[in-house]
């Protein structure tokens, strides 16, 4: 068993794995979720664990394979043969379905084990626009390890949460609009939201078919990129993933990309209105500057247009795909349409909303205008891709955009819901256009993490993990570990 003085990644990494290490690995990792997930700072991460992991875990090393027994776990939207598949509802909380999602099919086909089920805010956050990130009727209040009373942000909140308290080697997140990168930038850890199309979304628990994607997040960009080599492949039931390269080797040569002569754009009008976040951004420019790239400023400010377009897409997509997924679930006690899951949600309300109700839901399901939803993607697709993204790496002759993510973790609030600071990042884009968007820990405000993110042209996603895994080399900041406490100001020396 890996011995306890030693933090559990750096024991991980003492010895080769065998077969006998990783199911060694695979239980030291279900003792520490036992210790501090379900027990101690009761950080709410994990839903569930899958029994027979361990096993599991012996098989896979044993049978080689990219990722050799490494353990995952996979955020309670994606649906796994072994475990519930909820959403973090009670209205699925017997889902059992005996399904893989194409994307853990391929993941056990790389020798990689499902852990368990990550926490979530409940239906990925697209229930009202009220709700607490992190907060699910399965799962109650996801912690940020960081500091406990503070918000991991969501809806891939027990997926990030859970990576930066080491309870997994790496986990999936899913992402409509922010919900990996968000989540990584406010627990210091990698995500990677993939271009649409990289990762099957069959058997995911749906928002949106035109911007829902599923990712991983890690400790390292590298662990991000093998993980999603191992999940990423076309799917004849998803059509997006048949648009793309088929690429599936995004790991190999990441330490091969070099800095020199690499233009970059900077996104000023995206570093938000706070001293302390844009001074640690400027260190991370710099530290790509000295490495060789070529920095270039950008003052921009996105077509408005382009949100009101994709949230009726949202809304529009919500009631349709919804009602497609719940209608293949088997069994016959199954909600079957989103107007089931509003009248579950009306008759269990004590349960499900206490702290907020269902607004969206509701919008959504009287969201039937189909010219309009058609119109509304289109418009939405062209500005943030080809007038966006697409039209300013072209104007400033740049590869790459960056932004700070979002501003350090903010207090959890069941009462009041979530505190955004709308001034900081760049994501809608590249979330609405189906671009890669890349997190990666660039420094902490107090003990709390924030993140450098890294945008690309669509299908450029090996060339933005390269480009992060860059940034790592060169990066000086301090980054936390987490404290698994409350959050309490740094204490400073006086000169």
């Amino acid at each position: 068993m890996i011995h306890r003085a030693l933090p559990l990644a750096l024991a991980l990494l003492a010895s080769p794995l065998t077969a006998q290490q990783a199911a060694e690995d695979a239980r030291a990792y279900l003792d520490r979720i036992a210790a501090i997930d379900d027990n101690g700072p009761e950080l709410n991460a994990v839903i569930t664990v899958n029994p027979g992991a361990v096993e599991d875990a012996r098989s896979a090393e044993a049978s080689g394979g990219l990722l050799r027994g490494k353990t995952v776990l996979i955020k309670d939207n994606i649906e796994t043969r072994e475990l519930p598949t909820t959403a973090g509802s009670l209205a699925l909380a017997d889902n059992r379905t005996g399904r893989d999602a194409s994307l853990i099919t391929n993941l056990r086909a790389a020798g990689g084990v499902v852990l368990g089920k990550a926490n979530l805010s409940e239906w990925a956050n697209i229930r009202d626009n009220n709700s607490t990130s992190g907060w699910s009727a399965v799962g109650g209040l996801t912690r940020n390890p960081h500091a406990i009373d503070r918000n991991a942000c969501g809806s891939s909140s027990g997926s990030g949460a859970a990576v930066a308290a080491e309870l997994a080697w790496a986990a999936i997140g899913t992402e409509t609009n922010g919900s990996i990168t968000c989540p990584a930038s406010v627990n210091g850890v990698v995500g990677f939201k993939p271009s649409v199309g990289v990762v099957s979304r069959t058997h995911v628990v749906p928002i949106s078919s035109t911007q829902d994607t599923a990712g991983p997040m890690a400790r390292s960009v590298a662990d991000a990129a093998l993980l999603l080599s191992a999940v990423a492949g076309r799917d004849a039931l998803d059509s997006a993933t048949l648009a793309g390269p088929g690429r599936s080797d995004f790991h190999t040569g990441l330490e091969n990309f070099s800095l020199e002569g690499v233009r970059i754009g900077v996104m000023r009008n995206q570093i938000g209105n706070r001293q302390d976040l844009k001074d640690i951004f400027e260190t991370a420019v710099t530290d790509l500057e000295s490495g060789g790239a070529t920095l270039v400023d950008i003052e921009f400010e996105p077509n408005g247009e382009m949100y009101g377009a994709s949230f009726t897409v949202l809304m529009f997509e919500l009631r349709e795909e919804m009602g497609k997924y719940l209608t293949s679930l088997p069994g016959d006690d199954k909600p079957r349409s989103l107007a089931d899951l509003i009248a579950f949600n009306k008759d269990n309300e004590d349960s499900e909303m206490r702290w907020f109700g269902q607004d969206l839901f509701e919008l959504a399901e009287a969201s039937t205008n189909r010219e309009e939803y058609e119109e509304a993607r289109a418009t939405a697709l062209r500005i943030a891709g080809e007038e966006t993204l697409d039209k300013l790496m072209e104007e400033h002759d740049v590869a790459f955009l960056i932004a700070p993510t979002r501003e350090p973790a903010w207090t959890s609030d069941l009462v009041n819901g979530d505190n955004f600071n709308g001034s900081i990042g760049f994501g809608s884009p590249a979330a609405i256009a189906g671009y890669p968007h890349l997190t990666v820990p660039m420094g902490s405000i107090e003990g709390l993490p924030v993140g450098l993110s890294i945008f690309g042209a669509k299908w450029r996603d090996f060339e933005v993990l390269q480009l992060g895994a860059a940034y790592e080399r060169v990066r000086r900041a301090y980054l936390p570990k987490p404290s698994l406490k409350p959050w309490s100001p740094i204490e400073t020396v006086a000169e």
